[in-house]
């Protein structure tokens, strides 16, 4: 679903592929993130995806003039899981708002996965 919202000079669509990679790539600039992933429906197997499959590993739901986001990631062994997921939040939240002007009302983090 295309996000909107309205300015002075008039109203700006904004498409959900380009939100789900603006979202994905500022998860995986984060510290203690080893990458995106995905529940296969079939057999809950998680699979880590790669830079090009981003979007399987972020769920958007528009409302309004705003968004929620859902991430699923993988972090690495070692690191705090809260700390990640503290840098996480605030990074794709101002990522997101930054770039295309959306305001983010939720940011939630699933970890699916740890590896070594």
């Amino acid at each position: 679903m295309d996000c909107k919202f309205r300015t002075e000079l008039g109203t700006v669509t904004v498409n959900e592929d380009v939100l789900l990679k603006v979202a994905g790539y500022s998860a995986l600039e984060c510290y203690g993130i080893v990458g995106m992933a995905a529940k296969r429906s079939t057999d809950g197997i998680v699979q880590m995806l790669g830079r090009e499959n981003l979007g399987r590993g972020v769920r958007i739901r528009a409302t309004d003039e705003s968004v929620d986001v859902d991430l699923f990631i993988v972090v690495e062994y070692g690191i705090s899981i809260s700390a990640v997921a503290a840098t996480i939040i605030d990074t794709v939240k101002y990522k997101i708002e930054h770039l295309t002007g959306i305001k983010v009302n939720h940011v939630s983090v699933s970890i699916e996965d740890i590896r070594v």
